[in-house]
């Protein structure tokens, strides 16, 4: 088992991510998971990414708050312990759009150079 504690997570910045604090809670180091890295993001109200895709697919769960997912043009909104799958390719955004912080994990398999 590899446990990680909150404290012991690092922070990350990702690419095309606005008014976003992310924290790496497992993956990219000795011990954790072989396949998958796991995110916590934040994001402040008028925070988001994108528009842009990944070649990989990702899963998002919101915790607290509610986050916009809009793809080609149809919104959703995922409010709390909401979650969705961002297939590879598919191009998205996604805006936090309500005056609170929005949590969120997000699950996302290791690039193919990792």
């Amino acid at each position: 088992m590899h446990v990680k504690r909150f404290e012991d997570a690092q922070t990350y910045t990702a690419p095309n991510h606005f008014e976003c604090h992310g924290l790496r809670l497992q993956g990219f180091e000795e011990g954790g998971p072989t396949n998958q890295w796991i995110g916590f993001s934040q994001f402040l109200p008028g925070g988001g990414a994108g528009p842009d895709s990944t070649p990989y697919e990702k899963v998002y769960v919101v915790l607290e708050g509610e986050m916009t997912v809009i793809v080609e043009g149809e919104e959703t909104v995922l409010g709390r312990m909401d979650s969705c799958t961002i297939p590879p390719n598919e191009v998205r955004r996604i805006e936090n759009r309500i005056n609170d912080t929005c949590k969120m994990l997000v699950v996302i398999p290791y690039p193919p150079e990792v």
